[in-house]
């Protein structure tokens, strides 16, 4: 059974528009072979950077797009569709190709996070299922990855279920971006996840006064944490130090922490360490946990709030933004764009958007990484690696429309590469407000590439720019010496 199942009809998992438009290219005859990049044009939260996830339920998708006798019927009902054009979605699956960069690595705004090519039809018709696995997890990913960070090496706790968007996603994407256990069972079970919980109010309210509520749990329990605030955390904590001495002494039973829910985290977390330091019970940590998230956890550690463990749950289960800050949440704006077209006689024809920020660049594209994120290049894929210490960052995931052996990793693997490449990321990219720009450089040969299509586009759509191909599957190199690129070959991380 696969890790995340794809338990819905995939060949209903678009918009209305990609049926609408598969039925005008199969009208039309035009069904070449079309290269579409997915990418971000900002990272999240104001941040410099995204941790790739999702890929795993992108290509589980891919793997079981298909039409049922049940869809194609639907499909009747709500638009007059051909009865021949329904015949060919009754066959069509996926053929093509799809390189990406793994789950777990770290990438920047506009750099291809998938690189899928197939004849358009069954191209397009995958844009909505791509998206929808890649945005949210990565958006979720990297959430996970800035309030671990912030965390400054304690563990945190993702607590979202009933809050989160979708929380298997959220469960698992939190797992790469570094969270160290989940409270949701099922998540737990299905990627095989540490569990881990205290006790609600609900219980605390249950017995008659506290001390008789941390005395059932003491009582219960080898190891436990008790809750602090339902009424005064600063009553609770003396109560739950004699409970703790009393059930050590008579059962060997161990008080492994104190979690603090609501009010004043800082000085209520400082009076806590003191009384239990006090009462010599050095060992026992503080759990912190309520509407936190990466800016009110950072707030609190550099304060010097003592605690030694975070839980997370709505702001990580929705990838909330923040409003005291002017941070923008909720959302990662992954987009599907075209950006080569192949046509019946074999020529390709580069593909280009101009929309201020909305620009697209044309061309089948490499991603290489210099270094220890020194910088990285985009470059048309003919072009030859970069010189140095160059990483190629996408990797072959499908190839005739078959999933490459060792392309979908365990999550533990996963979540390894994502760890290493967040230690590796230096921290001026790190930083939760105002990060540095990683920087990104666009070959000449893309940006000619680019301005060739633009002066194409401003001839009329009557006449694009049209290359032609080489035996490879990539386009021949273009000369470099009609037109010199109009803009700067390196943009910022958050550019357009």
């Amino acid at each position: 059974m696969s890790r995340s199942r794809t338990n819905y009809r995939p060949g209903l998992i678009t918009d209305m528009y990609h049926p609408d438009s598969a039925y005008v290219s199969w009208r039309a005859g035009l069904n070449g072979m079309t290269t579409f990049d997915l990418y971000a044009r900002r990272a999240p939260f104001g941040g410099a950077y995204l941790l790739v996830a999702g890929l795993e339920m992108a290509v589980e998708f891919v793997r079981e797009f298909r039409y049922s006798e049940d869809d194609l019927q639907f499909l009747a009902q709500i638009r007059d569709y051909e009865p021949e054009f329904l015949e060919e979605l009754s066959r069509l699956h996926f053929t093509g190709e799809i390189l990406a960069m793994p789950e777990g690595s770290i990438a920047f705004p506009n750099e291809p996070l998938l690189r899928v090519t197939a004849p358009f039809r069954e191209a397009i018709l995958l844009e909505s299922g791509l998206l929808q696995a890649v945005n949210l997890s990565t958006l979720i990913a990297t959430k996970a990855s800035r309030v671990v960070w912030a965390a400054q090496g304690r563990r945190v706790s993702e607590f979202s279920l009933r809050r989160a968007q979708e929380p298997f996603v959220v469960t698992r994407s939190a797992r790469i971006g570094g969270c160290s256990s989940t409270s949701f069972l099922s998540a737990a079970h299905r990627y095989r996840l540490l569990a881990t919980g205290t006790v609600p109010h609900a219980l605390i309210q249950l017995f008659d006064d506290e001390r008789s509520a941390f005395e059932a749990v003491a009582e219960t329990y080898n190891r436990y944490t008790l809750l602090l605030d339902t009424y005064d955390v600063r009553r609770a904590v003396h109560t739950a130090i004699d409970v703790a001495k009393k059930y050590r002494e008579s059962l060997g039973h161990i008080l492994a922490g104190v979690r603090l829910d609501s009010g004043d985290l800082l000085d209520d977390s400082k009076y806590v360490r003191e009384v239990l330091d006090e009462a010599g019970l050095r060992d026992v940590h503080v759990l912190a946990s309520g509407d936190l998230d990466e800016f009110r956890i950072a707030e609190l550690l550099d304060r010097g709030a003592p605690i030694d463990s975070f839980g997370v749950g709505t702001s990580l289960g929705v990838g909330a933004g923040s409003v005291e800050r002017d941070v923008e949440g909720g959302a990662l704006g992954g987009v599907y764009k075209q950006v080569l077209y192949v046509d019946e006689q074999g020529t390709a024809v580069p593909k280009l958007k101009v929309a201020g920020e909305k620009s697209t660049l044309p061309g089948k594209k490499e991603v290489y990484r210099i270094g220890a994120f020194e910088e990285d290049v985009v470059q048309l894929a003919h072009e030859p690696r970069p010189g140095g210490d160059a990483e190629r960052l996408l990797k072959p995931m499908v190839r005739g429309g078959h999933v490459v052996p060792g392309s979908l990793p365990p999550l533990s693997e996963i979540w390894e590469l994502a760890n290493r490449n967040l230690k590796l990321l230096p921290d001026r990219y790190h930083r939760l407000e105002h990060p540095d720009e990683y920087p990104i450089r666009y070959s000449p040969e893309l940006c000619r590439l680019r301005d060739q299509a633009m002066d194409a586009q401003a001839v009329g759509m009557e006449a694009p720019l049209r290359l032609a191909l080489t035996d490879s599957e990539d386009t021949a190199p273009l000369s470099s010496a009609t037109i010199e690129p109009r803009e700067t070959e390196r943009i910022d991380g958050r550019g357009s």
